[in-house]
């Protein structure tokens, strides 16, 4: 629970997967979806406690679900949008590398969400500081569905707040990775002297013969 709201968590600090956080991505599934904003939350399985949030507000968003859009009927296979990042995908593919040890949840929104820095909560990010593979803490919030005969429980995406950098997870590396260690030049360094020099000798500092 979070803010007195049953089906809305906080998380702790998560890391961002397939975040579409700028601009918002269609389901390439459905030609007539409307295009949603959304990002994959991998949660650490050591932080139990928003584990056990989850699970409540899950819950929660079952128990509103059933009296309001279930017609009192609880269907007996609830699908939740929770997944063992240590298992596999429902096509039966396990889950990426950067899965290992957490939770997996898919979040999304219709609305755009907020994305800013712990350090500043009231500005909002420039959206290359926004990518895959970045830390943060996410509000979502669960509901219930029943749509085209499949009913169970969906997430919401809130806010997004970031934490810290991470290892992007786009495929890419940045340009202080590629070029680390060979981005900087060093100047050359004219003789201490112009002792043993050969007439003619050109000072690579200026260009100009060195005399004496």
């Amino acid at each position: 629970m979070y803010n007195n709201i049953p089906t809305k968590v906080l998380t702790g600090e998560v890391r961002l997967s397939y975040a579409n956080l700028v601009q918002p991505r269609a389901n390439t599934n459905d030609p007539n979806a409307t295009p949603k904003y959304s990002v994959t939350l991998l949660i650490p399985k050591t932080d139990v406690a928003v584990k056990q949030n989850i699970d409540a507000s899950i819950e929660a968003a079952a128990a509103d679900a059933q009296s309001k859009i279930w017609n009192g009927v609880r269907p007996p296979v609830m699908p939740v949008p929770i997944h063992d990042g240590d298992g596999v995908r429902e096509n039966g593919t396990p889950y990426g590398d950067e899965c290992k040890g957490c939770w997996v949840i898919t979040a999304s929104s219709k609305n755009k969400p907020q994305v800013v820095h712990q350090s500043d909560i009231n500005t909002e990010l420039l959206p290359q500081d926004i990518y895959s593979g970045m830390y943060a803490r996410v509000t979502i919030n669960f509901f219930g569905y029943s749509k085209a005969g499949k009913r169970g429980i969906g997430c919401g995406l809130g806010n997004v707040m970031k934490t810290r950098d991470g290892d992007p997870l786009a495929g890419g590396a940045s340009a202080a990775a590629d070029f680390a260690g060979i981005g900087a030049t060093p100047a050359p360094v004219a003789p201490a002297s112009n002792v043993g020099l050969q007439p003619g000798a050109i000072n690579p500092l200026t260009g100009q013969p060195y005399y004496g």
